[in-house]
């Protein structure tokens, strides 16, 4: 139905950045986020263990009847989008890599082998999940990886961009970037655009900084147009947030994300996600509300 839902999942506060996104191009809709805060971070996580979690939060959310559920981690997309798909067939589920990769690819213009980087999560780039999604765009693309574990603990700590540690951290990652002239940098976390105003003054003008999550915001519009599926109301749409761990801390760091205050979330610990797995779809939804 056209009044239900948009569930987003994220490991912890970075999904709030396609929440956002979200909110200025469909501001009549109803949207569910679950930030897994007890577990972040996923990117130093095996594929098994990372889908093993999402499998388990979609069953919890799947009670609320959701239109359509992101993905919005590309560790989670990269590793586990395939599985829940097949999993969940019912479902319209998508993920963050491929909007990213398409407009890394756009970005890049006529060059006839453009150099797009890509900075991401250690589990993001093992996966080789953005290599393989720009090389079905643009064969000639050449594409360099880096991981940057570092960039999700400080943002979820709460450390701006004015931080000195910050800045150090990002001067590491990208000035290997820049000594190799890339065209493009793709955001390959939904976290990163926390920090994106400093990467582009970093690269300079020349550099093309794809945000992942408000490409992945503008790929969900383009999916429920097409099916007929947005919320057409005067009345703008609410958001409900749910978390494994530290509901206080969230709310208190939240705000960052979305430019707003956010209501205080609900709690859910891992041990009610396991059970949930088990679980009737009504016994589902009378723990979640």
């Amino acid at each position: 139905m056209s009044s239900s839902p948009i569930v987003v999942i994220d490991s912890g506060l970075g999904g709030l950045t396609v929440v956002r996104a979200l909110r200025a191009a469909l501001p009549a809709e109803h949207i569910i986020y679950f930030g897994d805060t007890a577990r972040v971070p996923y990117g130093s996580k095996t594929a098994g263990t990372v889908t093993m979690f999402v499998r388990q939060i979609i069953h919890y959310l799947r009670a609320f009847e959701p239109k359509h559920v992101v993905i919005a981690c590309n560790t989670a997309t990269a590793l586990s989008l395939q599985a829940v798909r097949k999993e969940f067939g019912d479902l319209s589920i998508s993920g963050v890599i491929e909007p990213g990769a398409r407009a890394a690819v756009g970005a890049a213009g006529g060059k006839a082998s453009p150099l797009i980087g890509i900075i991401a999560t250690e589990a993001t780039i093992r996966s080789r999940a953005y290599e393989n999604a720009i090389a079905r765009r643009r064969t000639m693309a050449r594409v360099l990886t880096r991981a940057t574990p570092l960039l999700v603990p400080l943002i979820e700590e709460g450390r701006d961009q004015e931080d000195p540690v910050v800045r150090l951290a990002l001067r590491q990652y990208l000035l290997p970037m820049h000594k190799e002239q890339i065209d493009v940098l793709v955001l390959g976390c939904t976290h990163y655009p926390i920090y994106r105003s400093l990467i582009g003054r970093m690269l300079g003008p020349q550099v093309a900084v794809i945000d992942s999550a408000d490409q992945c915001a503008q790929d969900v519009c383009r999916r429920l147009g097409n099916a007929s599926r947005l919320r057409r109301s005067a009345i703008g749409g609410g958001l409900r947030c749910f978390v494994t761990d530290d509901a206080a801390r969230f709310a208190r760091l939240a705000e960052r994300f979305l430019g707003q205050d956010v209501e205080p979330p609900a709690w859910v610990s891992p041990e009610d996600l396991r059970e949930t797995v088990v679980q009737s779809p009504h016994l589902a939804l009378r723990s979640a509300v």
